[in-house]
C-alpha cells in the first residue's frame, strides 16, 4: 500500500485488492486512496511546493484546491484542502507538500476529475474561478472506476447520503428508508479529547477503552481508543447521532477549535483535523450522524463580528472541505443563536440567513442545515419567525425548558413551515431544566419524565427524534453508560414506528380522543397508534370510517413484540373504546390497523 507521494512525475495509483481496476488519463502526481465504490470515501492527493502551517504566505486563505467530478450529467465541485505530509494523523507535522480532496460518489461506473489549484490573496474565499494565478497540479486530470458497496447496516455506506427532501423526514440516497434520529446531545465538547493533537484535556472516555474493540482504528501507537471505544458503545445501544461542538473559545467548555493556536483564525491545525476524521470514518461505519454545532451563543460574534466575512467563510469552506463528504452530516449555525437580554449582542436574521446560504451553496452535498433555538417559545419565535420559507435552511434544532411543551412545539414549527412550503425536520435535541436535562440511571431509574413527554411527545407529533442533553453534566460526562436507560427506551420507540407505523405517511390526530394528555398519529382510515401517559379508559372517534381494526399493545419501557389486550378488534363508523392493555402499569402505547 503506497503511504507517500513520489517527488518524481511517475503516475502514483493504490488499487485495493478485489476492487476495480482504476484508470488514469493524463494525470501527473495524484494518489488515489480508499475503496473505489459507491458511498465509500476516495481521498485524492497532489504534491506542490513545501509549505507549513505557519508559512508566510498563508496555504489556507491563499491557495485554493477544487475538484470538480463528474459521471454522466452528475457533477460535483469539491473543495480541498491543504495536508501538510500528507499522514499528519500519525505525524504531527506542520509543514509538508501535500493537498487532498475527499469524494464520496453516489453512481456506479467511470467518475472522471478535473483539478483546479490556484494561489492568490484570499483566494479560498474567491468563488471567481479565473482569479489568481495558475501553479502547480492545476489542471489535472483523471479518470476512475467505481463498483458497488459492500457494507451492510448500521454502516451508513449501505444506506448512502442522508439527505433533505423537502419532507417532515430526512431519507438516505440508496433506498429512499426515512431516518428517525436518537442520540447523545452531550458532552456538547466531545472533541475535547486529551489524544486530540493541541487539545486541553476535558475528556479521556476512559471507561469506553473496554468498548474498543481489535481491528478499531488507533492514532500513533493507540491513541483514541477511549473515544473510538464510546462511539461503539452509543451505535451498539442503537443510537444513531452524536451533537457536538467544532469550536467553543469564548464558549462553555473553552476546549476545542479547529486552529492551530486558540487565538488564531486563519490557519488550521492539519494533525488534528486529521485525527478527527479518523473519529468521522469510524462513525460512518458505525452509523452514527455527525451533527457538527458550528458555534454557540457566546461566540457567535467571535468570527468577522457574526457577519459573513473572511474569517467566517474561511472556517466553513475548511469544515466543508474536510468532512462534508460524511454520509450523515447536520450543519447546525449555532446553538442558542441569537441575541436575549441574558445574551444581549448576537447575530441578525441577515447574519443567519447568510451563513445557510453559504455553507447550502458551497457544501458540494447539500448536507442537512438547522439552527439550534432558545429555550422558551417566544424567543424561538424572534428567530424562527424570520426563517420560515428560507431555502438554505432546513429546520430547527429545538430547545425546549418544559419537557412537557415539546409534542406542542413540534407540531407548531412542522405546521408552520408546511405553509412556507419549506417542510422543515423538527428534532428535538435539547431539554430542560438547565441543571437537570437527562438524570443519570442511578438517580432517575425509569425515565418517566421525559419518556412520554420528550420523547413520544417529539415522535408522535410527526417528529424527527430526539438527542439527549444532560444537565450540569453537559461539559463533564465521560461515561454514555451512566444514561444506558435512556438509550434503550430511544431505542424501543424508534423500533415500534420503524417496524409498525408507515409514519412518513401519518400526521397528529390528537382530537381523535377526549383525553388531555395522550397523543395520537395516524394515516386515517389505515392505521391509529396512541400514547398513553396513563391507563383509562379511552374512546377513539372512527366515526367517519369503515372496517375493523385490530387492536395491539406497545409496551415502552420495555419494548419487544406486540401485545395482547382486553380487545382484539375494534369496529369503525362510530366513537369506540379500545380497551385496556396487558396491565394498567404506567403509559402504554395502542396500535390499531385497519383489517
Amino acid at each position: 500500500m503506497l503511504k507517500c507521494l513520489s517527488k518524481s512525475n511517475c503516475i502514483l495509483i493504490l488499487v485495493l485488492a478485489l476492487l476495480p481496476i482504476v484508470s488514469i488519463a493524463q494525470t501527473k502526481n495524484v494518489l488515489i486512496e480508499g475503496e473505489l465504490k459507491k458511498w465509500h470515501k476516495i481521498t485524492l492527493s497532489f504534491e506542490g511546493d513545501f509549505i507549513s502551517e505557519n508559512d508566510s504566505y498563508n496555504p489556507f486563505l491563499n491557495y485554493r484546491l477544487n475538484v470538480t467530478f463528474k459521471h454522466n450529467e452528475k457533477i460535483y465541485v469539491v473543495p480541498g484542502f491543504y495536508a501538510a505530509d500528507g499522514n499528519a494523523a500519525e505525524t504531527s507535522a506542520e509543514a509538508g507538500n501535500v493537498w487532498k480532496v475527499r469524494f464520496v460518489p453516489d453512481a456506479i461506473g467511470e467518475w472522471t476529475y478535473e483539478v483546479s489549484f490556484r494561489k492568490g490573496d484570499n483566494i479560498a474565499v474567491n468563488d471567481n474561478e479565473k482569479e489568481g494565478e495558475s501553479i502547480s497540479f492545476d489542471g489535472v486530470t483523471g479518470i476512475f472506476t467505481v463498483g458497488k458497496s459492500d457494507k451492510n447496516a448500521p454502516d451508513f455506506r449501505s444506506k448512502g447520503k442522508l439527505k433533505y427532501v423537502n419532507e417532515r423526514y430526512l431519507r438516505f440516497s440508496e433506498k429512499q428508508e426515512a431516518f428517525l434520529k436518537g442520540g447523545a446531545d452531550s458532552p456538547e465538547n466531545f472533541l475535547g479529547y486529551y489524544e486530540f493533537d493541541q487539545t486541553p484535556a476535558t475528556h479521556n472516555y476512559e471507561t469506553h477503552t473496554k468498548d474498543w474493540k481489535q481491528g478499531n482504528p488507533t492514532w500513533q501507537n493507540g491513541k483514541g481508543k477511549g473515544i473510538i471505544g464510546a462511539l461503539n458503545y452509543l451505535s451498539s445501544k442503537g443510537m444513531n447521532s452524536v451533537y457536538f461542538l467544532t469550536m467553543n473559545i469564548q464558549g462553555d467548555g473553552k476546549d476545542v477549535w479547529p486552529w492551530i493556536a486558540e487565538n488564531e483564525r486563519y490557519r488550521f491545525d492539519c494533525s488534528k483535523l486529521d485525527q478527527w476524521e479518523i473519529v468521522f470514518n469510524h462513525m460512518d461505519s458505525l452509523g452514527l450522524m455527525l451533527h457538527m454545532v458550528t458555534q454557540e451563543t457566546e461566540n457567535e460574534l467571535l468570527l468577522d463580528i457574526g457577519e459573513l466575512g473572511v474569517q467566517r467563510k474561511l472556517y466553513y469552506r475548511e469544515l466543508i472541505a474536510r468532512f462534508s463528504h460524511h454520509l450523515a452530516v447536520t450543519w447546525n449555525l449555532g446553538e442558542e443563536n441569537g441575541p436575549l437580554y441574558w445574551t444581549p449582542k448576537g447575530q441578525t436574521d441577515e447574519d443567519r440567513k447568510a451563513m445557510a446560504k453559504y455553507i447550502k451553496s458551497h457544501d458540494p452535498y447539500k448536507n442537512f442545515i438547522v439552527i439550534h433555538t432558545h429555550s422558551l417559545p417566544e424567543e424561538q419565535d424572534l428567530i424562527l419567525n424570520p426563517l420560515l420559507g428560507y431555502e438554505y435552511l432546513d429546520g430547527p434544532s429545538i430547545q425546549i425548558k418544559n419537557p412537557n411543551s415539546v409534542h406542542e412545539i413540534t407540531k407548531k414549527w412542522i405546521l408552520n413551515s408546511k405553509k412556507e412550503n419549506k417542510n422543515w425536520v423538527v428534532c428535538n435535541d435539547e431539554i430542560g431544566p438547565a441543571v437537570k436535562g437527562v438524570q443519570k440511571d442511578i438517580d432517575n431509574p425509569n425515565h418517566d419524565d421525559i419518556r412520554g413527554a420528550v420523547l413520544w411527545g417529539n415522535l408522535m407529533a410527526g417528529g424527527a427524534g430526539v438527542e439527549w442533553y444532560f444537565g450540569h453534566e453537559d461539559l463533564t460526562c465521560d461515561d454514555w453508560r451512566t444514561r444506558d436507560e435512556v438509550w434503550n427506551q430511544t431505542k424501543y420507540a424508534l423500533d415500534f414506528f420503524q417496524t409498525h407505523l408507515p409514519f412518513t405517511e401519518m400526521e397528529p390526530y390528537d382530537s381523535l380522543t377526549a383525553n388531555k394528555d395522550d397523543y395520537i398519529f395516524a394515516k386515517k382510515g389505515a392505521v391509529y397508534t396512541i400514547y398513553l401517559p396513563k391507563v383509562e379508559v379511552t374512546e377513539i372517534d372512527l366515526t367517519n370510517e369503515e372496517g375493523v381494526y385490530t387492536v395491539h399493545w406497545y409496551n415502552p419501557r420495555e419494548g419487544g413484540k406486540l401485545l395482547k389486550g382486553t380487545l382484539k378488534s375494534v369496529k369503525a363508523g362510530n366513537v369506540t373504546t379500545i380497551g385496556f392493555p396487558p396491565n394498567k402499569n404506567k403509559d402504554w402505547v395502542v396500535l390499531l390497523r385497519r383489517k
